[in-house]
C-alpha cells in the first residue's frame, strides 16, 4: 500500500491502538472520510471536510456529531438532530478505533 502524508496538528493526541478508546487523535478522518463524511464532503479520499480541531478540548472532533448545522444547506438545518444521531451510528461512535492507518510521526527538520 502506498504511503501517504497526512498533515494534523503537532499537539494532537497520538493515534489509538484499534479497539482501544477514540482520542481525537484525527489520523482515521484526515486519511478518508467515513460513510457520513463522504455524504457531506462529496470526497472518497483525502480528508474530511467535517474534521476539525476543538481548542477547548485539545483533540480532533467530527463536525457532524458536534456541530450538524454548519454541514447542512440551511433549509435543512432543522434535521440537525437526525443528522448528528445517524452520524454517530455510521461512524460506530463509542465502539473504540477502527483506523488500521500506521501514524508515524514525521522526522521534524
Amino acid at each position: 500500500m502506498p504511503q501517504r502524508i497526512i498533515y494534523l496538528r503537532t499537539d494532537a493526541p497520538p493515534k489509538p491502538a484499534e479497539g482501544r478508546a477514540c482520542n481525537g487523535c484525527g489520523v482515521c478522518c484526515a486519511d478518508e472520510p467515513c460513510p457520513a463524511g463522504q455524504l457531506v464532503s462529496g470526497r472518497r479520499r483525502g480528508g474530511c471536510s467535517a474534521l476539525f480541531w476543538s481548542d477547548a478540548e485539545g483533540r480532533y472532533r467530527c463536525g457532524l456529531l458536534a456541530q450538524p448545522e454548519r454541514h447542512l444547506p440551511r433549509t435543512l438545518r432543522w434535521a440537525a438532530p437526525m443528522l448528528a444521531r445517524a452520524a454517530r451510528r455510521l461512524i460506530s461512535a463509542g465502539s473504540g478505533c477502527d483506523s488500521s492507518v500506521v501514524a508515524e510521526v514525521a522526522p521534524r527538520g
